[in-house]
């Protein structure tokens, strides 16, 4: 699967495509605050395209405004990244330094991933931009049985289209239903908001709890009491028990 699947698989109308190379030096002047960062952009980045504006012209759906962000246009882009890049940093400072939501297909050193993040207005700086929480990423895996059907489900004219930022939501409700999927083995888009939630809360609880175990486990080892070793390893079993009834909320 290479990210030309998933440009094809979006369906773009052909007035919105832009196919122009974002150059670094932009990024370093707009999304890099440290002189790290900056090095990162200039040794880790292959290269930044901008495939796609979404706009109310090219698509019918309107805008978005509201106390807390204005939703002008989507844009899609395509990152790909050199051997040993910060992959987890560059592609937050990529959404930091575009002032719209963006849909980007990340090729990376290990696989091929796609991230989304809400944008809100800056309490600090009139006008500016900045990430409204954490951002979704998914992992693609050509073989998952999930994997067609989450492709299938992304096309422009399959979401929501009351405004951009509904269609917007619409993309990261169904990379969280394939997140979930990648657990369950199936892919199920939310029905309503509430079921969106739910779904959300979950794989925060499970992201959470495999850590815990993860950390757990490199504990068990080290120890070198048998009694301690036996009570890390009933606190490992506990979470995976939660871990898999966690699944009915997927």
């Amino acid at each position: 699967m290479t990210a030309a699947d998933v440009i094809a698989a979006l369906a773009l109308p052909a007035d919105t495509r832009v196919d122009q190379r974002v150059p670094k030096k932009l990024l370093v002047e707009n999304g890099a605050p440290t002189a790290a960062d900056k090095r990162q952009i200039n040794d880790g980045i292959e290269e930044l395209l901008w495939v796609a504006a979404l706009k109310p012209a090219n698509i019918g759906v309107p805008v978005f405004r509201n106390d807390s962000r204005e939703y002008l246009e989507i844009a899609v882009l395509m990152l790909t990244l050199r051997s040993g890049a910060k992959s987890s940093r560059l592609t937050e400072l990529v959404h930091r330094a575009i002032p719209y939501p963006v849909f980007l297909i990340q090729t990376l050193p290990e696989g091929l991933g796609l991230s989304l993040s809400h944008l809100r207005w800056s309490q600090g700086q009139s006008g500016e931009t900045v990430l409204d929480g954490p951002l979704v990423t998914v992992a693609m895996d050509s073989a998952a049985p999930a994997t067609d059907d989450f492709l299938a489900s992304l096309r422009v004219a399959s979401q929501p289209r009351q405004h951009l930022h509904a269609l917007y939501q619409g993309w990261i409700e169904r990379c969280e239903a394939y997140s979930a999927a990648r657990l369950s083995g199936q892919f199920t888009p939310a029905t309503d908001a509430g079921a969106a939630e739910r779904r959300r809360a979950a794989l925060a609880e499970h992201g959470r709890l495999a850590r815990e175990i993860t950390a757990l486990r490199a504990q068990a080892a080290r120890e070198t009491q048998l009694n301690r070793q036996v009570e890390l390893n009933l606190e490992v079993k506990r979470r995976e028990s939660r871990l898999a009834a966690l699944a009915a909320d997927f």
